[in-house]
């Protein structure tokens, strides 16, 4: 698998489409063989989103409460996706609703450093 196996459609795609089905539209036509995910930031998105039979759907933003919700929506058509201000202390209420994949940016963009030297020793 590589970066052209699947697209991953973004809020300021879905800015510049106009709506999430059109930028949806637009990925599907251009490229109809590939699996597509589509960000979404409201459950009216994502009531939208669900008619274009999606692959992914990450949920933007949303609380454990409204995620539940979507899964509920949802209903098995699609996998889903649960991210943004998500963390390690949180991590375990939006694994109880239900979602299907949870990111956790922390574990990078807040990850401690680790200094680690290694230095080198000639051998006579």
């Amino acid at each position: 698998m590589s970066l052209s196996a699947s697209a991953l459609i973004k809020d300021n795609h879905v800015e510049a489409a106009g709506s999430v089905s059109g930028a949806f539209e637009s990925v599907r036509h251009t490229f109809p063989d590939i699996d597509i995910e589509i960000e979404v930031d409201t459950l009216e998105q994502l009531r939208e989103i669900l008619e274009h039979q999606p692959d992914l759907v990450l949920l933007d933003n949303m609380s454990p409460a409204q995620c539940a919700e979507a899964v509920a929506l949802v209903a098995g058509r699609c996998k889903l996706e649960a991210s943004g201000g998500i963390s390690l202390g949180n991590a375990k209420a939006y694994a109880a609703s239900g979602v299907d994949y949870i990111a956790i940016g922390a574990l990078t963009h807040s990850a401690p450093v680790l200094d680690i030297g290694l230095d080198l020793k000639a051998e006579i």
